[in-house]
């Protein structure tokens, strides 16, 4: 006889409503396909009655951070605004359920909160792409990877949006099998079920550049040397290409040189950082590659209309 798995999730304000869905929708559906009660829920917020999601929808819950059931499983979920939403009742309750020994799992931008009580140090962890730079720069000690989801962890993880549905899929195939796995995707219409070793894609870039191989590496190459920028020169001898090939690359998809296209890679990083860290202005400068806080002001207000300075203190 079957007895189902519990699984607990801690819905954290602002958290992704597409990830959510992408996360309870599986489970249901596995129940309906088998003709078994193979998966039962909870859903816990700070407040015991109900949270709201980054769109606004409101989801009444079962029970508060101070009162979660026994579970096989719990998995935090957040969205925006991650830095800003572990509260002590969410750390009481982690740590409880750590010492529990209780199963974690961190959905969309989660494995923030986690990685802020020491818990991924050590380990892979995946987080939505719009939180790597932060995430890099506040938790050196946890091994980020730009998968979509990481699941051969103590605590398992998932990039957010339709990343959730690929781990939960994953679980349901190492508790149940392939074929309910691919039933459940079928019921979904998710004909493309991703593995946790398919990389993120970060933006549209990405998607452009996709079909070209030697575009792809010089892209990758300026994303691994951010603080320490390299010249065109020597991106495209290190790929295997000469200058003019590189440039003449950038201009047919990306309708930019290199230079151009590695100088926003900086800019746009440091604006994350700005808005998602309390480092200094001078020191995400350096971990942008610029050799003085005098130039990246001049750049940034360049890009953005507005100084660092200002950019960090919220002005506008």
């Amino acid at each position: 006889m079957n007895v189902a798995q519990h699984f607990v999730f801690l819905l954290v304000e602002d958290f992704s409503h597409i990830a959510f869905s992408c996360a309870i929708e599986p489970l249901r559906i596995a129940n309906l396909v088998s003709g078994k009660v193979l998966y039962e829920w909870s859903l816990a917020s700070e407040n015991g009655e109900s949270a709201s999601c980054s769109n606004g929808t409101v989801t009444l819950v079962d029970c508060g951070f101070d009162a979660i059931p026994k579970n096989d499983r719990l998995f935090v979920l957040s969205g925006i605004n991650v830095q800003n939403q572990n509260s002590a009742a969410l750390k009481d309750c982690l740590r409880k359920q750590r010492s529990m020994r209780s199963p974690m799992g961190a959905l969309c931008s989660a494995a923030y909160l986690l990685a802020e009580l020491g818990y991924l140090d050590g380990s892979k962890a995946a987080i939505h792409w719009e939180f790597h730079d932060s995430f890099m720069e506040q938790f050196p000690d946890v091994n980020l990877v730009r998968n979509v989801f990481v699941a051969d962890e103590p605590i398992i993880t998932a990039s957010g949006g339709t990343a959730t549905a690929d781990l939960i899929l994953n679980l349901i195939r190492e508790q149940h099998g392939a074929e309910l796995a691919t039933s459940v995707a079928d019921q979904m219409v998710y004909y493309s079920v991703r593995d946790a070793s398919v990389d993120q894609l970060v933006g549209l870039h990405s998607r452009q550049v996709g079909r070209n191989p030697h575009l792809n590496k010089a892209i990758q190459k300026m994303m691994d040397s951010i603080e320490e920028p390299v010249s065109t020169s020597a991106i495209a001898d290190e790929i295997g290409i000469s200058k003019r090939q590189l440039e003449r690359l950038f201009g047919r998809y990306l309708n930019c040189s290199p230079k151009r296209y590695f100088l926003e890679m900086r800019v746009n990083r440091a604006r994350k950082l700005l808005m998602q860290t309390d480092m200094s202005v001078l020191n995400v400068a350096v971990a942008c590659g610029f050799d003085s806080t005098q130039h990246f002001s001049k750049v940034y207000k360049a890009a953005f209309g507005i100084t660092p300075t200002k950019q960090q203190s919220g002005a506008v």
